[in-house]
């Protein structure tokens, strides 16, 4: 074994090999799990801490899950403080209301890495996992008013002791999800993972030393540190605010407020949300850990350090809001749909600084995960889970129109989920995944929004059941400098081309076989005013079909 060393390319090696072990533990899991979820859309966040829990490094993936992997080390550090951690051991905790906990479905499993018996990191992920029990198909539960009715809850137990599964608890988990099989795979392919972070990163130490590894590990946060110090001089500095509103929250109350206070002063990044609402019956509530992630989200989009995420990265931050609202959710209150207000959250930020800062921040976006459970039979009389997130249009720009066809941006690395593999695992038939073309006057200006999507599945295996869970289904994105606002989402069922049902949260709707489920997400909002825009631009519209001649002469003057 080499001595300890501070040749500074070996420090730069070791500090790059940190990271691509990240990469490979998200490619591991990518590449064992038994959901689509997880394999096709990539709902997941993977990496390395080191003994006390600091973020070292994180695969890509889900951004909204950068506050959560070093809050579920934390968690279980406080929880063994007088208790056992040993060689061979990985907990399981997805509380919501501690250890960097999101909703249920977000499992968090994290496995202490030892080297001749000192504890000297962790490597940790955190997936959705398509069942883990509750009232609904899919364990989301847009109706659900106490966190008891949305699936298990693990509160950061051993579910492998000394390398031992505890089969207790698996057989606990089987007896509980509707689909044993998958969630137990997402389990075990959760735990390989695990064990290749471990076994690369003890490679690591094996061939540059246990000491050149730490100074490394120190050297990568500090340089963390050290680039968002070097970008944070570009910020404007002074006090930003902004407010939105979230329609509702799946039980009919409603409409919530939530609002924000931006600080940037030379050394430290500041978001408020005191003023925001209480938390409330639904299941939009955010636990705070999710609205750390929004804060690190934010501010590594504004900051752009250009370097992977570290806790080193985060140190500036702070993040300030009382107990008990909307977006500090506490026990028992319902958490299954955290995500849309963790995106409101994000959104609320960006929409405080985006005028201070308008070539790096754009026009409202759709402004939701438009996350969605489709259940019934297949046509092989299985049970299927059709859970996705969707796509929406992205907001204009002060000198750009706003992407097409994305996801929200704190979905990240997420993937569709191709459409061949729907129609083959579930019962249902694609007739239409197109570009929004019902809302053709939203998100005008001199740069317009981008368009939303449609997309038609057709129930061709017998009846289903949808749960939706899409935000902004009154409230539609907002945009800048006269530019107008964006357009709405909602979800739709239809028998013999007319419209039964119309909703954005729903929750159970009868689906008959033959009837078909239309999702549509909105355009993002626009910036400046539409009279300005370029003649060419309009005439590309035209012929892109995103408007009409006509609708184009009166919006914009010209055709």
């Amino acid at each position: 074994m080499n001595k300890a060393t501070n040749d500074i390319f070996t420090i730069e090696i070791v500090k790059n090999s940190l990271v691509a072990i990240g990469e490979e533990m998200f490619l591991a899991l990518k590449r064992s799990s038994m959901s689509p979820i997880i394999y096709e859309a990539l709902d997941y966040g993977i990496g390395i801490t080191d003994a006390t829990g600091c973020l070292i490094a994180q695969g890509n993936g889900i951004p909204g899950f950068i506050g959560t992997l070093d809050g579920a080390v934390k968690a279980i550090l406080a929880k063994y403080e007088n208790k056992s951690i040993d060689e061979g051991d990985v907990f399981i905790i997805n509380d919501p209301y501690s250890g960097g906990g999101t909703h249920l479905s977000d499992v968090s499993m994290v496995k202490p890495v030892f080297y001749k018996g000192e504890l000297i990191a962790w490597t940790a992920n955190k997936a959705h996992w398509t069942e883990i029990g509750g009232k609904d198909p899919g364990s989301f539960s847009a109706d659900a008013s106490e966190i008891y009715q949305e699936g298990l809850q693990f509160p950061g137990i051993k579910v492998f002791a000394k390398g031992v599964a505890n089969d207790a608890i698996l057989e606990m988990i089987r007896a509980n999800v509707r689909l044993p099989d998958m969630t137990l795979g997402d389990l075990w392919a959760c735990s390989a993972s695990l064990q290749v972070g471990e076994r690369r990163l003890l490679s690591l130490i094996e061939k540059y030393s246990l000491d050149t590894v730490q100074n490394s590990i120190t050297q990568l946060l500090d340089h963390g540190e050290a680039m968002v110090a070097e970008q944070f001089k570009k910020l404007p500095r002074g006090e930003f605010y902004a407010d939105d509103i979230i329609d509702e929250d799946g039980l009919g109350n409603g409409p919530f407020h939530i609002q924000v206070k931006v600080t940037i002063t030379d050394s430290n990044f500041i978001v408020d949300f005191t003023g925001t609402s209480p938390q409330v019956p639904g299941g939009i509530n955010m636990p705070r850990g999710a609205l750390v992630s929004s804060a690190r989200e934010v501010f590594m989009g504004i900051a752009d350090p250009g370097v992977p995420a570290t806790d080193g990265c985060f140190r500036c931050i702070e993040v300030i809001c009382p107990e008990g609202t909307l977006c500090t959710v506490q026990k028992p209150a319902p958490v299954s749909s955290y995500f849309e207000t963790m995106v409101y959250a994000a959104d609320v930020m960006r929409k405080a600084l985006c005028t201070a800062m308008p070539g790096v921040l754009q026009a409202g976006e759709y402004g939701s995960v438009c996350s969605m459970v489709m259940s019934g039979k297949n046509t092989q009389g299985d049970s299927y889970l059709l859970v996705q997130p969707l796509l929406g249009g992205w907001g204009a720009g002060v000198d750009k129109d706003g992407e097409s066809g994305q996801f929200c941006v704190g979905n990240g690395e997420t993937r569709n989920i191709p459409v061949e593999i729907t129609e083959a695992r579930y019962g249902v038939r694609v007739e239409q995944y197109a570009f929004n073309d019902h809302d053709a006057g939203a998100g005008t200006g001199e740069h317009r929004g981008g368009k939303g999507v449609v997309l038609d599945y057709k129930a061709i295996s017998g009846d289903a059941e949808i749960s939706t869970f899409f935000g902004r289904g009154k409230t539609p994105p907002w945009g800048i400098d006269g530019g107008d606002v964006g357009s709405c989402n909602y979800a739709q069922v239809l028998r013999d081309g007319q419209v039964l049902q119309q909703f954005s949260k729903g929750s159970r709707v009868a689906v008959k076989q033959g009837d078909t489920v239309r999702l549509v997400t909105g355009t993002g909002a626009g910036w400046g005013d539409a009279k300005k825009r370029a003649p060419a631009l309009v005439q590309e519209d035209i012929r892109n079909g995103y408007i009409s001649a006509e609708l184009a002469e009166k919006i914009y003057g010209k055709a």
